[in-house]
């Protein structure tokens, strides 16, 4: 099985997953430090689903603080990690964004 493709905005600042726009991480993060993070964010990911299976509502708002904190860094979350005063519309569906049109011809191939 391969992994779903998911469309880059032409500016590489999100993807879309069901119409929605997510913030990617920053591009200018080195693979190293990137990869680090991706790590941390994935292991916080896994202690939210093992905390929500043992019930442990303190180890879940814990490890999901630690999942925030990942995303922060790698840029996903927080300040935006571009330099050109462009606003963030993380989590805007695209079709009411300034990436409307970009969207719906996407939508239209």
């Amino acid at each position: 099985m391969t992994a779903p493709h998911y469309p880059t905005t032409p500016d590489g600042r999100y993807f879309v997953v069901r119409g929605r726009l997510w913030r990617t991480s920053n591009p200018d993060l080195p693979p190293d430090e990137r990869q680090l993070l991706v790590n941390q964010l994935m292991t916080a990911r896994r202690n939210v689903g093992l905390a929500k299976k043992a019930g442990d509502p303190e180890a879940e708002r814990s490890a999901r603080a630690d999942v925030d904190a990942a995303k922060r860094a790698l840029g996903e979350r927080g300040p935006v990690w571009w330099s050109d005063g462009a606003p963030d519309y993380n989590r805007k569906l695209a079709a009411n964004t300034p990436y409307a049109d970009w969207y719906a011809a996407l939508q239209q191939a």
